[in-house]
This record gives structure tokens, C-alpha cells and sequence, in this order.
């Protein structure tokens, strides 16, 4: 039984670690529950506004790019059935937003004889969220001129 070592971890961070660390939770289990019972143009617009509420109100509180990958990271670890990759972007686009860090959400599509879909997030032209080995199969819809 592991939750007892990863309650002490817990105790053991600091402050704005844990409080990153809740929003993660908090924002990412809401996510999933909005994409599940809510059309995506509808999340997409509530972050939106989400995003333009915090721009104008941004923390001046430092919090790493790093926590925030992390904390993303961690918080999808303890989500009931995992987290796919549009709700950890998506979470992580928040968070980014929320501290004040300028990034790039990607949503891609492949066609090797199915198709498939994947989130991801670029910061400083490097991928922090949703990385592949395989990423290059994805066509990116934003670089492809597809608002969503």
C-alpha cells in the first residue's frame, strides 16, 4: 500500500507546490467532466473567458513551467480511469494561462489508416504536455489554419 509514502511526499512540498498541485486536481477532473457532458465548443469558450478573467487578474506569484507540467503530470496519476491528453492540455493550457506563461495548444489528427486525435502544448517552441516519439504523425489543426 503506497498512499501513506505518497501522503508524506505530499506533506513534504511547499506551499505554492501544493496549491498548483490542487488546482491541477481540481481543474482537470472539472475538465474531463465538461468534455464528457458539454460539446467541446462550449468548454473551448468558458476557458476562453476562464483565460481572459486570470490574463487580466494574473498571479504575481512564480510558479515554474515545470511545476505546472509536473503537477498536470501528477494530478492526472491520481484521476479516476486516467486522463487523456485533450483534458491534461487543456488543464495545463489553464494553469500556463493562470501564472502568466505564454504558450501554444495543438490539436492534431493522423490518418495511418485510422484516425486518431492528440493534444499537446508547446512552450518556447519545445513540447512540455503531450509529447510523442511518434508526434510528427500529427498534423497540427491550428498550423493547418482550423480554428476551433
Amino acid at each position: 500500500m503506497r498512499r501513506p509514502h505518497n501522503l508524506k511526499k505530499l506533506l513534504k512540498l511547499v506551499w505554492r507546490q501544493r496549491q498548483v498541485l490542487f488546482y491541477a486536481c481540481l481543474c482537470l477532473n472539472l475538465l474531463r467532466v465538461a468534455l464528457w457532458l458539454l460539446p467541446f465548443k462550449v468548454v473551448r469558450q468558458h476557458l476562453a473567458t476562464m483565460a481572459t478573467k486570470w490574463e487580466r487578474h494574473q498571479s504575481q506569484q512564480s510558479v515554474s513551467v515545470n511545476a505546472i507540467v509536473w503537477s498536470v503530470t501528477v494530478a492526472s496519476c491520481y484521476t479516476p480511469h486516467g486522463a487523456k491528453c485533450l483534458a491534461k492540455a487543456l488543464t495545463t493550457q489553464l494553469l500556463l494561462t493562470r501564472y502568466g506563461y505564454t504558450h501554444q495548444l495543438h490539436i492534431g489528427v493522423a490518418m495511418d489508416g485510422a484516425f486518431e486525435a492528440h493534444a499537446w502544448i508547446e512552450y518556447e517552441d519545445r513540447v512540455i504536455m503531450g509529447g510523442l516519439q511518434d508526434l510528427s504523425r500529427f498534423q497540427s489543426l491550428s498550423r493547418a489554419g482550423v480554428t476551433l
